[in-house]
Parts: C-alpha cells; sequence; structure tokens
C-alpha cells in the first residue's frame, strides 16, 4: 500500500500560527488538475482561500465545517457541467481532482478535510453568494488545509467481503 494514501487523515483541527504559502497551494491545485476526466473535459475551477473572515464565514455556514476556524486555507472545487454525452460526469471527475488534493496535502506534511457542498442546495447557495459563483457554475467542495493539530487513528481497512473477482 502507498504511505500517502494510508496516512490521508481528515483533519479537523490546525495549527493556527502556520500558515499555508501560494506556492503551496499552487502545488496542491496542480495536483488537482492532474486527475483524470471524462473526455479530458477537465470541467473544474479552483479558488485558493486564505483570508480569515471568509474561512470563519465557512465555518459558520458549513454544518460540518467547524474546521475552517483554524485552517489556514481552503480550496473549493467549482464544477462546470457540460451537455451532450458528458452530462453528469463533473461530480466524478471534480471527486477525483479532490482526491489528489487530499494526496498532495499529505506528501507536503499538511493536513486537509473534503466538505462536500454539492448537492445540497442550501450550501450551493451560500458558497456561490459568498464566493460570486455564477449559475451554470457549481460550488462542488471545499477542502480545509493547515499544519495539522492532532493525528487521528486510521479509520480505513481491506474488506475482504466487499470484493468479489469475476475471472
Amino acid at each position: 500500500m502507498n504511505e500517502v494514501i494510508e496516512k490521508r487523515r481528515s483533519i479537523r483541527k490546525y495549527q493556527a500560527d502556520k500558515l499555508v504559502t501560494k506556492e503551496q497551494l499552487d502545488a496542491l491545485m496542480e495536483a488537482a488538475m492532474f486527475a483524470p476526466s471524462a473526455h479530458n473535459s477537465r470541467p473544474w475551477e479552483f479558488t485558493a482561500i486564505t483570508k480569515r473572515e471568509l474561512l470563519n464565514e465557512f465555518a459558520c455556514i458549513h454544518p460540518h465545517g467547524k474546521m475552517f476556524g483554524t485552517a489556514a486555507a481552503a480550496i473549493v472545487i467549482t464544477a462546470l457541467p457540460q451537455g451532450g454525452k458528458l452530462e453528469g460526469f463533473f461530480a466524478q471527475d471534480c471527486a477525483a481532482a479532490a482526491q489528489n488534493i487530499l494526496l498532495q496535502a499529505v506528501s507536503m506534511g499538511l493536513g486537509s478535510c473534503w466538505c462536500g457542498i454539492y448537492p445540497y442546495g442550501e450550501l450551493v447557495t451560500a458558497f456561490s453568494g459568498l464566493l460570486d459563483i455564477k449559475e451554470p457554475k457549481i460550488p462542488f467542495c471545499v477542502i480545509a488545509i493547515g499544519t495539522p493539530d492532532h493525528s487521528p487513528q486510521c479509520r480505513g481497512f481491506f474488506d475482504a467481503s466487499k470484493v468479489s473477482y469475476v475471472v
């Protein structure tokens, strides 16, 4: 098993005095853009946030987002829905980009926590308003980033009962 995958945790407390640099945020978003997408459509945009007032607002409006109160930064992934044969694939594509951010954060010694926005209408509306995201664009998720202030135990494991083989 890859060590980065084994070490990834949802970090919900950050060291408030440790900042995240623009270079670190750029590296995280670069990793996101290496994610696969249907027909290489890349239906995403990214917004990096370090403004404390906005992070505090995220902590207030997202029901599972209290960690934004101590996070040094956040990255919002905005989906760009497409029609035709790619209709509906933006969710898988943006999720792959989010996972790349989470894994890149671990490799850089940072912590992260993914909070979904889409498909919850009230959260989509709130984040759209805060970040001036206009339809048809959709705020898909927000990821807290910072230096971890705790080390949660691993909660994932291999469960052979969930696997079948067709040979």
